[in-house]
């Protein structure tokens, strides 16, 4: 999750907060062992000794649950052993096989794109846009994205139902975000793995403030998914932090790709396995003081890096998956536009960044009102990338109906 991604905020403390965690962590634990017991059923002596072997295995877990939210996760956190994994070199170009176009030589492997959002201005004028280029560009060519759906964490329905498909996932209990919202993401991403019926073989996690340029084909490959490369995700500088949560045992720290969760095109079976350690990890992070701050608001991305190693599921990392302006300039072959920087220029296009410029763009100028139709140009001088960025806002605030209602 990117700086300006999320919005902190305190919310009231509760009095057991190792209750609430032991709660939620424990739904999803007790639903995924149903599947495990059901294949063993036919292997029971009697009622009596399954009555037994449930018993001792729920507290078991009871168990687990308390060690992990007590103290930060070790050899207790699920994963394979990265031995199974298959090594890549971790930063390459857009394969060529993908820039030719797919054709019809090999079947379309679609991926469902999944974009998370809370019920504030911010975040739906941000989902607004992003769908509406999502539909302009899904059955275009060399395009391999399915369905789309965005996660609304606020716990009930908004009046944008009908206009973007969405699934409402409940947010996490008072307090247990600790202010830092993003832990949302993960626990709305589990919900939404164990309800949703989802038809496409794999996953986009993508945000609100993602603008898709071109039609996008699937990335991901012979089991690996598809990432960009976070130069700030750094695993080998923070080691000492992460073996806290992805022990010796698991591999090297060179296992841990330098990734967000978001943009990754992933299997949909990895990231059911992954969701819920991602879910478990950012909690014992956020938990932990020494972590937490040497992380701050990218604490939830190094957790899905670490989620992810742990599984045994390691990524291609594509520089141009995405660019953000106003640090790249050209929009070139890059697939989605993240306006997650503000962009502050002269009249005579010159970046100011730092300091308010005499024309500007950002995305925090529009926290609580939506921002108006027809945006001002950047002045002569300002980069592709910039450029693009506000036409497509344009016409996506053009086209969009009731916009700003």
């Amino acid at each position: 999750m990117d700086e300006g991604g999320f919005r902190m905020w305190r919310k009231g403390g509760v009095s057991d907060q190792a209750k609430l965690e032991i709660e939620i962590l424990e739904s999803f634990r007790a639903k995924e062992l149903s599947s495990s017991w059901d294949s063993k059923r036919k292997m029971a002596c009697g009622n009596t000794f399954f009555s037994l072997l449930i018993t001792f295995a729920v507290a078991l877990i009871t168990y687990n649950i308390i060690v992990s939210v007590n103290a930060p996760l070790r050899q207790e956190l699920p994963g394979p052993s990265r031995s199974s994994k298959i090594y890549v070199d971790p930063i390459i170009k857009m394969p060529v096989h993908r820039r030719g176009g797919l054709g019809s030589k090999s079947p379309r492997r679609l991926f469902h794109t999944a974009v998370t959002a809370s019920d504030s201005v911010y975040n739906t004028w941000q989902s607004r846009v992003m769908y509406y280029w999502f539909k302009k560009f899904k059955d275009g060519p060399n395009s391999e994205m399915g369905g789309f759906t965005r996660i609304l964490h606020s716990g009930k329905p908004d009046r944008y139902m009908d206009e973007i498909p969405t699934f409402v996932a409940q947010p996490l209990p008072p307090g247990l975000d600790r202010g830092y919202i993003v832990l949302n993401r993960p626990w709305a991403f589990v919900q939404w793995l164990q309800q949703a019926d989802i038809k496409e073989d794999y996953i986009l996690m993508a945000e609100p403030d993602h603008i898709i340029v071109k039609p996008i084909p699937n990335l991901s490959r012979e089991g690996l998914g598809a990432a960009f490369h976070f130069f700030y995700i750094e695993p080998k500088k923070y080691e000492s932090i992460l073996r806290k949560y992805f022990p010796e045992d698991k591999g090297p720290i060179t296992d841990i790709d330098p990734i967000g969760n978001s943009p990754v095109i992933v299997g949909k079976e990895s990231l059911k396995k992954i969701a819920p350690s991602w879910m478990n990890v950012s909690l014992a992070m956020k938990k932990d003081p020494e972590t937490d701050k040497a992380f701050g608001w990218v604490l939830e991305m190094y957790a899905y890096a670490v989620a992810s190693a742990l599984h045994g599921v390691g990524n291609i990392l594509y520089k141009g998956f995405m660019i953000q302006p106003p640090w790249e300039t050209q929009v070139g072959e890059t697939f989605i536009i993240h306006y997650t920087y503000g962009c502050d220029y002269t009249m005579k296009g010159e970046l100011t960044y730092g300091k308010i410029g005499e024309w500007r763009f950002d995305k925090r100028s529009y926290d609580d009102i939506p921002p108006p139709r027809n945006l001002s140009l950047p002045p002569p001088g300002v980069p592709e990338s910039v450029v693009t960025l506000v036409k497509m806002v344009n016409e996506a605030t053009a086209n969009i109906p009731n916009w700003g209602s």
